[in-house]
């Protein structure tokens, strides 16, 4: 390995959203993260929508207007009425 040409490798502070903190080595000393292990639902097992940008009220509101097709019942079908065979009567 070359002299001089990698980051220095130091104690870092980790700070995620939820409150809980804890120290590795980075190459930065502070890191503030959005979800850690004390809450990501798959160590958990707990339900939690992680929401970036309001990404899940842009999606409901889409849909709300409900001007996507695939989310407009289609018109109802008109049963056509078949004329009797002839001979048979109803």
């Amino acid at each position: 390995m070359k002299d001089g040409i990698h980051p220095t490798y130091v104690l870092a502070n980790v700070t995620c959203s939820c409150g809980n903190s804890f120290q590795t080595r980075a190459t930065k000393k502070e890191l503030k993260i959005d979800i850690c292990s004390a809450c990501h639902p798959f160590f958990t097992g707990k339900l939690k929508y992680i929401d970036t940008a309001g990404r899940i009220e842009k999606f409901q509101s889409k849909f709300a207007a409900g001007t996507y097709n695939s989310v407009q019942k289609p018109a109802a079908k008109v049963a056509k009425k078949r004329p009797a065979p002839a001979g048979e009567e109803a």
